[in-house]
């Protein structure tokens, strides 16, 4: 799979399983909600104070694999090296990001009261990798 089809298969399908590393240099794996920016990054939403954010401080290095809302069938494997987007610059990115995952929000003047309480920060990384290039 080419870096082309990783973004329009990540454009559609938003769940994903994020990979980091931990100290000891297992795996440690989070649930998320990513999607590509503009740039054709993935982008992801999550807390300052989450450990995936700690591990990527430490080793940026990364990994995802998104799947499909039926589970079975298509996915891809995503990597990169990721950068994170601390506030207050990351609250336009979280808006896009928003848009891009989710469509239009009810009330932006809420949400971006509730990303700064949050302490919401943008993981984005570039495509290295994509994959899956087999079947069977």
């Amino acid at each position: 799979m080419d870096t082309a089809a990783a973004q329009e298969f990540l454009r559609d399908n938003h769940r994903a399983v994020l990979a980091t590393s931990r100290a000891d240099g297992r795996p440690q794996l989070s649930p998320v909600t990513a999607t590509v920016d503009g740039d054709g990054r993935v982008i992801i939403s999550t807390r300052e104070t989450a450990v995936k954010v700690r591990n990527l401080r430490r080793d940026p290095h990364v990994s995802m694999a998104a799947l499909n809302d039926q589970f079975y069938g298509d996915w891809v494997q995503v990597e990169g090296t990721a950068e994170i987007i601390s506030l207050p610059e990351a609250l336009d990115l979280l808006v896009d990001y928003y848009r891009r995952a989710a469509g239009e929000h009810p009330d932006w003047d809420e949400y971006r009261a509730a990303m700064v309480e949050q302490k919401r920060v943008i993981v984005r990384f570039a495509i290295e990798r994509a994959g899956p290039n087999v079947s069977g």
